[in-house]
């Protein structure tokens, strides 16, 4: 278990500007990464060369959906000069361990995230890139479904047949079960949040300090954890900047404070759409609203829709480690030159994925001996089965030990009454 951690943890060491799992940029793909940049905005024929080049490294996974599967904080080696950074701050104390934020998901078959047991990828990736991805994706669609709540009751009245009707009705097609009444008071909720007193929990997934009180020097940062069983995100509260030292005794919601200096409360209206329990976070497949058919009436015509790759999922797909080949994942990194990298570890990712799902770490991170029971920290613990058989080796040990002593008291008589009864002589 500590040979797959340290691999995978020197798979984590890189520059900041660097990506641990990025595809290895050959001469291909530097060379589409600049075509690229020239591109940018311009649309290549389908005959082109250039697009051949900038997107041989892309993968398509726009038939899939992303699945949540668990979270997990890791406790690991920091390296040399430890934990204590000039940006941190443990109390005083120097740690050689830094806590790393994980999260698992799928790519499952479109639309089969309730059932996802075959044909899927599965995947590990940094909780920040995965909230920063998702909770972007999840603010435009919350923002995109509340402006088709306001057109709502304008789509009925504008069939003059221009674009903007178009657009609306398009729009309104990617919710089925809008509801002009109900989806204004959910709109308006959100829009007054802080009036009633919330504030929204995707503010404080990145480590900040929260409270501080001068006379008595207590400081508390809050910032992204997971849950006891991996299956939520949640807001914490932590004694350090890093948010490396989790104190549960405390409650989030009573330290967090408005401009005002007022107590507010934590709403996880979006966070908690990064994480639901059976449905997909987001579709990989996505449509461009002006390309949609190449008509005004919805996309209904005869042209196909042009398809792409949600930036969600592109962004997710490129950022984290790769476990596909073991689940039957047909369209994944192996037929891509640009992946050789991450392909040849693939299955130390899988290793590693599977230790985290088994539960090889508790809640803060340190490692479990015995599932659930045992934590080996500054602070383990043994279990009545493991007193049980240190004492019996104990008294073994000691019973033996008397043993051997006694039968060499026994030998070393015996022979020296043998050698006086043959008459032998010491020269």
């Amino acid at each position: 278990m500590k040979i797959v951690t340290a691999t995978f943890a020197s798979l984590l060491v890189t520059t900041a500007s660097a990506n641990p799992f990025a595809p290895q940029t050959t001469q291909n793909t530097a060379k589409a990464n600049y075509i690229g940049s020239l591109m940018r905005g311009a649309r290549p024929t389908a005959k082109s060369q250039l697009r051949r080049l900038e997107e041989e490294a892309d993968v398509d996974i726009s038939g899939y959906s992303i699945k949540f599967e668990q979270c997990q904080l890791v406790k690991q080696y920091a390296g040399v000069n430890g934990n204590n950074n000039n940006n941190n701050n443990n109390n005083g104390e120097d740690s050689i361990l830094a806590t790393k934020r994980f999260v698992i998901f799928r790519l499952c078959p479109e639309n089969s995230c309730s059932s996802c047991n075959s044909n899927y990828g599965e995947y590990i990736v940094d909780m920040d890139t995965y909230l920063e991805s998702t909770l972007r994706f999840k603010q435009e669609q919350q923002e995109q479904y509340c402006q088709a709540c306001e057109e709502c009751a304008a789509d009925g009245n504008d069939d003059d047949g221009n674009d903007a009707a178009a657009r609306r009705r398009r729009r309104h097609l990617a919710y089925d079960n809008l509801n002009c009444n109900t989806c204004y008071d959910e709109c308006k909720n959100i829009e007054n949040m802080e009036v009633n007193g919330y504030v929204d929990a995707s503010e404080y997934i990145n480590c900040q300090k929260v409270y501080e009180n001068e006379n008595t020097g207590k400081v508390y940062y809050a910032g992204a954890m997971c849950s006891g069983s991996g299956t939520r995100i949640k807001i914490a509260l932590f004694a350090d900047e890093q948010c490396s030292l989790y104190d549960g005794s405390v409650d989030a919601d009573q330290h967090i404070k408005n401009n005002n200096g007022y107590n507010v409360k934590l709403s996880y209206h979006l966070l908690k759409q990064t994480f639901p329990d059976s449905d997909c976070v987001a579709s990989c497949a996505q449509v461009d609203e002006n390309d949609a058919g190449g008509n005004d009436d919805g996309g209904n015509g005869d042209q196909a829709q042009q398809v792409e790759v949600a930036e969600v999922c592109q962004d997710l797909y490129e950022a984290a480690g790769k476990c596909e080949q073991v689940h039957g994942f047909v369209d994944g990194m192996k037929n891509y030159e640009a992946y050789d990298n991450q392909a040849a570890q693939e299955e130390e990712v899988c290793d590693f994925i599977t230790m985290i799902k088994s539960g090889s770490y508790d809640q803060t991170g340190e490692i479990v001996v015995t599932a659930g029971r045992s934590v080996l920290s500054g602070k383990a613990k043994t279990t009545g089965g493991q007193k049980f058989a240190l004492t019996f080796f104990v008294i073994g040990t000691v019973g033996l030990s008397a043993y051997a002593f006694l039968l060499h008291q026994q030998l070393t008589k015996g022979s020296g009454h043998t050698l006086s009864e043959q008459g032998g002589a010491m020269a």
